[in-house]
């Protein structure tokens, strides 16, 4: 596909929309009317004049062509922000016209849909934020009525984080094996450079850590909740998680935490020795993820569990004794059916987790199911599934707390967290929706500012692969004194 833009940088945006209706498509963008000959042409035009800006879309899909035009006042208080709304608009009513699919988040193609709606109630209350999504961005009546119930329950769990605190974030980029959709940086624990890594990625990780602690313990902050994420942090092996576990309550102060969840989303990693050390060592929460309980799909996604384990999974860390599961479900995987996802769904409510993640299926670039070419997409298919959770899961006493997109979602769907009162993920709704300082360690961790006070983010990156984080540790670990500069500057 051809994007033509003329006159305006809003060519992200526009991008966006177009993927939304043609996610299977390679999107060229061109800055030239005379470039491009392709069957599907989308061309954006950007005129001023004395008193209006005139903007124009042309969509060609084949023989078929259909153009939409309208124009902004030249006054208008915000008028790019204004200029580029109207453009998204023209462009997704000529799509809609064109292919007859209408996207039920209508021109709204960012990743958190509840944080901007959290912003519209505070301005101009719930009636005024609905009727903005409905009639401005074209969201359907289905989701602003979500995205409204949702922005609710997360701001209950934002008021509840504290200024003197922060979140800590631990990567462990390893996994048994990667899925077909996978697109995060992590190795094959059982591949021979994976196990080469590992020691000292390890003892980097506690090095890191420490460091961390100490930088926490000057500035007299404290971590609120904890994550380790990945990958699969329970493929390490049950002593490598007690010291990595240990590290964590030597060097910070836990006296106020909240939450402490570790993904042990591959059931095949899972052991009563290794559930048995992470409980002893105080973690609360813990994620065993299914993704379906149809054997046949987790086959061709590159899973290599059963879902018979899942279930062993599961039981042996109600054995164990912990209280609070999550487990994740996808939504459009390949070779799955709205009666297989039916069934995934059935089985996962009878376990009663309490949270269930339901997750959209992201056609992720450098995933080995697109960059096989897999044509799975199907919008319809996937939206009807996440309708049939919204349906279910409030009648087993689930409700939606928290929830964000991805980019390159199939049909532009979205993510949402499920839980039974009382058992919100809060870890999850402090990271999206940016109100708390995150501090992470390990491969491929983000760390995130937040001003005290305000709204000022600045973030520091640690290298991406566990190889470069080991190689390069010291480049790495010089980079934390940004820290305390950024504390000194914002949060004094």
């Amino acid at each position: 596909m051809i994007l033509r833009v003329i006159g305006h940088n809003f060519h992200y945006e526009m991008e966006n929309l177009c993927r939304v209706f043609f996610p299977d498509e390679k999107i060229k963008t061109v800055y030239n009317k005379n470039e491009g000959n392709e069957d599907k042409i989308v061309t954006t035009i950007f005129i001023k004049k004395e008193q209006t800006v005139n903007l124009t879309v042309e969509v060609q899909l084949g023989n078929a062509v259909n153009m939409r035009s309208c124009a902004v006042d030249i006054n208008h208080n915000n008028l790019l922000a204004e200029c580029e709304r109207q453009m998204a608009v023209a462009l997704f009513d000529s799509m809609v016209y064109l292919t007859g699919y209408i996207p039920s988040w209508g021109i709204l193609t960012g990743v958190r849909p509840s944080k901007l709606m959290i912003n519209l109630i505070k301005q101009c209350g719930e009636e005024g934020a609905a009727s903005y999504f409905r009639n401005d961005l074209l969201v359907s009546s289905e989701k602003t009525n979500l995205a409204i119930t949702v922005a609710n329950a997360e701001a209950g769990i934002i008021s509840r984080a504290r200024k003197n605190c922060f979140s800590l974030y631990v990567s462990i980029p390893f996994c048994p094996s990667r899925c077909s959709y996978c697109s995060f940086v992590s190795h094959s624990i059982t591949a021979v450079n994976a196990r080469k890594l590992l020691p000292e990625y390890i003892e980097n990780l506690f090095f890191e850590l420490k460091k961390i602690g100490k930088i926490a313990s000057m500035l007299g902050i404290n971590p609120q909740t904890i994550y380790f994420g990945g990958g699969t942090p329970t493929s390490l092996e049950a002593t490598d998680l007690d010291r990595i576990c240990k590290a964590i309550g030597k060097n910070f102060n836990l006296s106020y935490l909240d939450e402490y969840t570790v993904e042990a989303g591959r059931p095949d990693t899972i052991t009563k020795e290794k559930l048995s050390t992470l409980k002893n060592n105080g973690v609360t929460r813990i994620s065993i993820n299914p993704q379906t309980f149809n054997d046949d799909v987790l086959e061709a996604i590159g899973r290599k569990h059963t879902s018979e384990c899942t279930l062993k999974a599961y039981n042996l860390a109600r054995l164990v004794g912990f209280e609070s599961i999550n487990m994740d479900l996808i939504a459009g995987l390949p070779n799955d059916s709205l009666e297989s996802f039916r069934n995934t769904l059935e089985i996962s409510r009878n376990l009663e987790p309490e949270n269930i993640t339901v997750h959209t299926l992201a056609l992720k670039r450098s995933s080995s199911l697109v960059a096989q070419g897999e044509k799975v997409f199907d919008s319809g298919k996937t939206a009807e599934m996440l309708n049939l959770a919204q349906n279910k899961l409030p009648i087993s006493g689930y409700h939606p707390y928290y929830m964000y997109r991805q980019s390159r979602s199939v049909g532009n769907l979205e993510n949402i967290g499920w839980c039974k009162p009382g058992y919100e993920g809060i870890y999850n709704v402090f990271m999206m929706e940016e109100c708390q300082t995150v501090l992470s360690a390990g491969a491929g961790a983000v760390t995130k500012l937040k001003e005290k006070n305000g709204s000022h983010i600045e973030r520091i990156f640690n290298f991406k692969y566990p190889y470069e984080y080991n190689s390069r540790f010291s480049e790495l670990i010089e980079r934390k004194k940004a820290i305390s500069e950024f504390f000194s500057k914002y949060n004094v």
